[in-house]
């Protein structure tokens, strides 16, 4: 596991879920960092399910619940990034009250400015370890187009099923693309 920091004075990299990732996974690539206090495990996409499942069920780690599941957009980001988007999940261990944070990076293999369906842009779903992944999930999906595998109910949940586009993504328009202009203006003396 190859570490970085983004704050070296706050590094700590021995954290023991680094250690116990390392050992169940011989082989695997996964990257590990410290920011103010927070440690974060960065892996393959496809080795997302079996890490959360292991996170989940080992003794060692007992992160038993799953407090959010979120995406980034990493468009014109100053650093170098290893992709352009990430899905985090911000996972709890109540027994040690720790938190721990485990990130997937992807990269589109489609222009990003519609709403077709990239393959390059799909993780595994963490509804069957955590059911209350469905709702974040389904967040993710819509925001920002990334499609969770095994999804019990993969739809839209913030905006209409035919919008189009996915709105926190950093390349979609700030004004819309039309959607603002659809609705009529309603001031007091109107409504």
């Amino acid at each position: 596991m190859s570490s970085t920091s983004q704050n070296p004075t706050q590094a700590n990299l021995d954290h023991p879920t680094f250690n116990a990732v390392k050992s169940a996974f011989p082989g695997k690539k996964f990257r590990g960092t410290e920011f103010r206090g927070q440690s974060t495990l960065i892996i393959e996409p496809q080795d997302l399910h079996a890490v959360l499942k292991f996170l989940r069920d080992d003794p060692r780690c007992k992160y038993e619940f799953l407090s959010d599941v979120f995406g980034v957009d990493y468009l014109n980001y100053p650093g170098k990034m290893p992709g352009r988007f990430a899905v985090a999940y911000n996972l709890i261990c109540f027994d040690r009250d720790d938190r721990f944070f485990v990130k997937v990076f992807l990269n589109p293999s489609l222009p990003t400015g519609g709403i077709e369906e990239d393959p390059a842009l799909y993780v595994d779903s963490a509804c069957d370890l955590w059911p209350g992944a469905e709702w974040p999930e389904r967040e993710v999906f819509d925001m920002f187009g990334i499609r969770f595998r095994n999804h019990p109910d993969l739809r839209r949940i913030l905006t209409w099923e035919e919008f189009p586009g996915h709105p926190l993504r950093k390349d979609y328009p700030l004004r819309g693309r039309g959607e603002r202009e659809q609705y009529a203006v309603i001031d007091r003396t109107s409504a």
